[in-house]
């Protein structure tokens, strides 16, 4: 599980924004910050450059470069593991509980993002945007400026940082890797939110990542679908370590975190329904290589 020191309410409103689209990402905080500068300086008075450090770890230079800055929540095993690279002082073992992510975020997605970050499975269905786990810098700049009220600079930057932070959630790389499954309507990729350009990218994107992570399941819901399992909106469905499951829900200004075992199997439902009714993943990419080419 990931470090985090939360007093969270009850889970059911939001202070702004949706988990999949415009704006409940997880942010930069000052403890996040200051625990960032801390590893850096330790890793800099070691001698490690940050590819030299991540071998040490396991982890990307990327992902040491994302909780350096103060973007990434670290998990236990960072944690663990940069002890031991940097000389076992305890200091960022004793540190870590006291981790916050940036006030004001919604308590539901920070449920939802602490269960998130230790899934051995997570499965997402959209019709509205395309998952942020999927989402290039600049589909997730694009979606952020349409959806009103526009943030502040300093707050998109913010925002789409923690969202592509995220994405080190879908490397092959963890132990064990994470088994994703999504489930994304047609109509999301021919929408072409940001302009051609970006929606060229986001295609592109997507073939790549498709073909590189072979723990990722990509399915389009077609356009023409007379029966339908979805029609009640966006599902996400998550399983811990444990095998207890989760879900979560969200409408326009509101959000909750379900662990109702009843409406967790109604939702399960669901999902392996719209599986069966969405294309294969294969009819799904030679799809997505039209709506490129097409382009």
């Amino acid at each position: 599980m990931a470090y985090e020191n939360t007093d969270d309410g009850a889970a059911g409103t939001t202070a702004g924004g949706t988990g999949a689209g415009a704006g409940a990402e997880p942010g930069v905080s000052d403890s996040l910050r200051t625990f960032g500068a801390f590893v850096q300086a330790l890793r800099e008075h070691a001698g490690f450059s940050r590819e030299e450090f991540g071998d040490l770890v396991r982890f990307s230079k990327h992902t040491v470069a994302s909780i350096e800055q103060g973007r990434r929540m670290p998990d236990r095993d960072f944690v663990e593991r940069a002890e031991s690279a940097l000389g076992n002082t305890g200091a960022l073992r004793k540190a870590a509980p006291h981790l916050t992510r940036q006030a004001g975020l919604a308590s539901w997605f920070r449920q939802w993002a602490r269960v998130e970050t230790t899934a051995i499975s997570l499965y997402t269905y959209e019709c509205r945007v395309l998952p942020g786990l999927l989402q290039t810098e600049a589909y997730a700049r694009a979606v952020s400026l349409n959806v009103p009220p526009l943030p502040d600079p300093e707050e998109l930057e913010q925002r789409i940082a923690a969202r592509l932070a995220r994405q080190e959630l879908l490397a092959v790389t963890r132990k064990p890797p994470t088994a994703f499954s999504f489930i994304v309507e047609q109509a999301v990729l021919e929408r072409w939110t940001g302009g051609e350009a970006v929606t060229r990218e986001l295609f592109d994107h997507l073939v790549e990542l498709i073909a590189r992570n072979w723990n990722v399941e990509f399915q389009v819901m077609p356009t023409r679908r007379p029966t339908h399992a979805g029609l009640d909106g966006p599902i996400m469905l998550a399983e811990t370590p444990e095998n207890r499951w989760f879900a979560y829900s969200e409408g326009q200004q509101n959000g909750r975190l379900i662990a109702n075992a009843k409406e967790i199997s109604l939702l399960q439902h669901r999902y392996a329904k719209l599986r069966s009714q969405a294309l294969t993943a294969e009819d799904s990419l030679g799809l997505l290589k039209r709506l490129r080419g097409a382009l």
